[in-house]
């Protein structure tokens, strides 16, 4: 190949790549916990979701692969069940969960809890709120996810020290390694793994509530 051939050749491949990037935006994982809930990166509307691995709860590996999607998604991020306001959350959601469910979404709770504490941690009116309505809550204690979305965030001494001293557990949870959490966050996730919808929320007392969901859902469904 001549030297004016190779310049139009890698003119070409270039312009190639720019346009598939406009119309495929590409997410750059975040590498490090962010110092703060406050400092969070996380993934944005309009961008592709990133793939990571979590755990079921009965400790099996759980692939997110968002280029292979049989189904819309959502993905619900919580503390753990240690956290009284991701119990308040996940009761409220009842309500709106199996609807979604029979719109052909698929709901993945996404938690801070280790396996095998994915349902034993929450409170026992949680349990009994969510009971036999489908919940499928999956471990991401090692907080693959929370890294991947862009939403883990280091938890500061003091507010540590504050969580013992009010009795919680974090021996349960991402904390026991990383000393981090997620920030709660709704993803919504349509079947070519582009993010549609995204909530996310640097204070933890404040979540989406459940009708407000369910409205966002509907362009996933349509």
């Amino acid at each position: 190949m001549k030297t004016g051939q190779k310049l139009v050749y890698v003119a070409f491949v270039a312009m190639l790549i720019g346009a598939f990037v406009t119309a495929h935006p590409i997410r750059v994982l975040a590498a490090e916990i962010a110092a703060s809930a406050s400092e969070i990166n996380p993934v944005k509307t309009g961008e592709m979701a990133p793939r990571f691995t979590v755990r079921t709860v009965d400790d099996e590996p759980f692939i997110f692969d968002p280029e292979n999607l049989d189904a819309p998604t959502i993905l619900i991020t919580f503390r753990g069940g240690w956290c009284p306001y991701c119990n308040l959350h996940l009761s409220e959601l009842r309500n709106v969960i199996p609807e979604l469910q029979a719109k052909g979404i698929n709901v993945y709770f996404l938690s801070g809890d280790r396996p095998e504490l994915l349902y034993a941690s929450l409170k026992m009116e949680t349990q009994n709120a969510i009971d036999g309505l489908g919940y499928t809550i999956l471990s991401d204690a090692k907080i693959e996810a929370a890294l991947a979305l862009g939403i883990a965030f280091k938890v500061a001494d003091d507010s540590v020290s504050r969580m013992e001293d009010r009795g919680t557990d974090l021996g349960e949870s991402s904390m026991v390694n990383f000393q981090a959490l997620p920030v709660p966050a709704v993803y919504m996730i349509d079947t070519s793994g582009k993010v549609v919808y995204s909530f996310v929320e640097a204070d933890y007392k404040v979540r989406l509530p459940a009708q407000d969901l369910l409205d966002a859902a509907k362009a996933l469904a349509d």
